[in-house]
Order: structure tokens, then sequence, then C-alpha cells
């Protein structure tokens, strides 16, 4: 049976400038992730598996790669109620303005949203990776006789002075909220989290940016109590602790935060782990993303450990090492690949392509013969010549290179460049 009783919003995110290079040219929610998904498959997913399926994907910037993907991918049947919608910001006479923020991006297409029947929105964020059955979030906010309901995950003092940091009572109703506490500030926020987080160090209420709002309670908030608010985490939900049943529900799975080019790197290589916390390898958990009707993968001579790789790919390197390899890639006689995302292509070049440019001195598309890439990320349709080497690491300072960028000691190839033979990088 099908949640009816909710409608799911999905903040796409603004123009996600700690993502860049990889959002120079498509929004946070269509970045590709494990070599062929998109992030914003992570929560449409989450929605399906818990039979939510009417969602609005909001959206503002670089959007058109994200449309695409979303309507060749998530098509409904003629007899099913289920739709996944754009809503991209729009200029009308009421609000000329773009999203100012999230809460902002949800009042502004509340006139779309309120043309259905539903009693809860579910609000999540475009760039977070984790599996969650929301049926047991939402039958705990009915259960409950909850306003609003604020999923929480334990974090530990490293992590904690980049979220908003709550604390609940034994009946799970937060009582107070800090967005973002300095660490000086962190020993007055310790919650009982339970044995096992308390044992890892994970202390701290951390809101996920995933909520749950009574219907009425949410068009009242955004259009007549707080019209002035645009952030959800900043403004909304600080002061609704003080007026409204706002409940924490303590999620103990794996969840990460996708805001920047170090985490991104770190959640795409931690899929190639023998028991990676994200698993892609589950029935009752699926991803879900467009369906591509490539052949199998084709691997000649290449020592693989801890990898990922993706329909459509020809690969002829030495070795391949705890990397994800997207689909259509093409990797050279000789290459060693170590610790990289190899994002793949949108496309095979033809034999004549091949020579058109090879006449022209251009490099094939994909990665060439005998090169070397360690820390590297390689955005789509790239060329990447012979005899390259790449080698990432915290020794480089962060710069932004027409062809590439550094952050972080992540080298991040941009999308379409053309690296010529001999480059290196180290």
């Amino acid at each position: 049976m099908k949640n009816n009783k909710v409608i799911a919003v999905i903040l796409g995110g603004g123009a996600g400038t700690r993502l860049y290079p990889l959002t120079a040219a498509r929004s946070k929610p269509a970045v590709p992730i494990a070599g062929k998904y998109r992030l914003v498959d992570i929560p449409i997913s989450n929605c399906i598996n818990s039979s939510i399926n009417r969602m609005f994907v909001l959206t503002q910037y670089n959007s058109a790669s994200l449309n695409k993907h979303i309507k060749n991918t998530y098509q409904f049947s003629g007899f099913s109620k289920g739709f996944v919608d754009i809503l991209a910001a729009e200029q009308t006479p009421d609000s000329p303005g773009w999203f100012q923020g999230t809460a902002d991006a949800v009042r502004q297409s509340l006139k779309h949203i309120c043309k259905h029947d539903f009693e809860y929105v579910l609000i999540l964020s475009g760039d977070q990776l984790y599996q969650m059955d929301f049926g047991h979030m939402i039958a705990n906010h009915e259960n409950n006789k909850a306003d609003i309901s604020i999923a929480t995950i334990p974090v530990g003092d490293r992590e904690a002075p980049e979220f908003g940091i709550l604390k609940s009572n034994t009946e799970q109703l937060i009582t107070s909220f800090i967005e973002k506490p300095s660490i000086d500030k962190l020993p007055d926020w310790i919650s009982e989290t339970g044995a096992e987080m308390t044992e890892q160090g994970r202390v701290y209420l951390a809101s996920m940016g995933i909520y749950i709002f009574n219907r009425q309670i949410l068009f009242d908030l955004l259009e007549k109590q707080k019209v002035q608010a645009t952030d959800f985490g900043k403004e909304i939900i600080p002061d609704a602790i003080n007026d409204f049943k706002v409940l924490s529900y303590q999620y103990d799975g794996y969840w990460t935060d996708i805001g920047n080019i170090y985490s991104f790197f770190e959640a795409n290589l931690s899929l190639t782990l023998d028991l990676p916390p994200f698993n892609l390898f589950d029935n009752e958990k699926m991803v879900y993303s467009r369906a591509r009707m490539l052949p199998p993968a084709k691997i000649s001579g290449t020592t693989i450990n801890q990898s990922l790789i993706a329909e459509g790919s020809i690969i002829h390197a030495a070795s391949i090492a705890n990397s994800v390899v997207g689909i259509r890639s093409r990797i050279g006689i000789g290459s060693k690949i170590k610790s990289c995302y190899i994002m793949g292509n949108d496309f095979y070049e033809t034999l004549d392509e091949i020579e058109q440019n090879n006449n022209n001195h251009i490099p094939k598309l994909g990665i060439g013969n005998y090169c070397e890439l360690t820390n590297v990320i390689v955005d789509k349709d790239c060329r990447i010549g012979n005899h390259v080497v790449i080698t990432g690491g915290n020794h480089h300072s962060n710069v932004d290179h027409a062809l590439f960028s550094i952050k972080d000691g992540i080298v991040v190839i941009k999308k379409n460049a053309i690296i010529n033979d001999g480059f290196e990088l180290k």
C-alpha cells in the first residue's frame, strides 16, 4: 500500500560551491555517484522503498541535466498517482526573487504542493548518502502526535561543529537547539545516545536535515508566522521548539552529508570496502537510477582489487585498486589506477572520430596507455593522453586550473578536460 499521507520535498541545494568543479555545469543533485547513479537517486530511492511515490525536487542552478535524468528515469505507471516533478525557481509577480534558502524554497513552491491531498510533508536533502525507511519515522511522528519531527544522528566531537545540535528529553521531545556550536560549547550539548554510540564517542545529537511537518503547521509557519525566515536549520526549527511539539527521531545507521569534495571522494571510495557502510547490494533497499542499455564491462589483463566497475566499460589497465570506475569508461594498456573515482563517459567514440582526433593530436575519450592516477576524481567525458601521471595528496595546495582543481589533496579533472600525453602532476 502506498503512503498517501505524505508528500516528499527534496531540496536541490544552492549553487553547490563546495562541490565545485563537479557543480560547474550541473546542479548538486545531478552529480554522478558510485559510477552509475546521481546524488538525487538516493533520497528518491529511499522514498520509493518507503512506499512514498509523490515527490518534488526543488532546484534553481544548472538544472538541465537533472531535469533530463529525472524525466528519463522516474516514470510511474499511468494507473498510479506517483510522480517525481522538478520545481525550479521561477520569477512571478508574487515572488520575483530566487530561492533565498531551504525554507524560502519550500515557501515559494507551496502553490504547487498544495494542489495534492496529504497530511504530512517530508523534507529531504539532495546531497546525502544513506538508506532509511521513512515509514518508521512517519509512524513515530503519528504515534506521538508530533507537530514536527527531526531525524537525528549521533556524532562525535569532530563532526558536531558542522551541524545543528539538539537535546531531547526522555519522551523524544526536543528541548533546545544550537546551529553549528563552537568546540568550547560542546560539553553543554552532550546527550544520552545509547551505549554503543557513547562507546564510539558519538554523544551529540545532530540534525540530519530530514524533517516531517504536519501540513497546516508548515503552511502557517511559512506563510503567516515566519514569512521572513529563509532557512529551516537556522530560523524555523530553533523557533518552532518553543511553540510546537518537535520530536527527535534518532537514526543509528550510516549517513553522510556530501557537502564538499573530500566527503564526496570518501563516500565513493568507501563503497569499495568488503563490508561497505552503504550497501548497494541489498534486495530491500535498492538504489534506483536510469536504466541504460549498455553492454557488460570488458576487461583484459587487469588486476582488480576492491573496486567497482560499471557497465559498458572497456579496460586494458595493468591494475585498478580501491577505485570506482563509471559507465562507458575506457582505460588503456599498462595504466595504474589507485584510490580514484573515474566517472566515465556519456557516449562512445566511433572509429572515424578516433582517427580524426588522432590526426589532430587529440587524445581518445577516456584514460590512455601507461598512465598512473592516484587520489584523483575524473569527471565525465575527459580525454587523458598516454604516459600521464597525476598523484593527489596533502602535499598539494588548493588550486583551480583551467583543466583541474585540487581540494584537500584530491585532484579533480574537470568535465570535458583534455590532458595531453606526458602530463605530470605529482
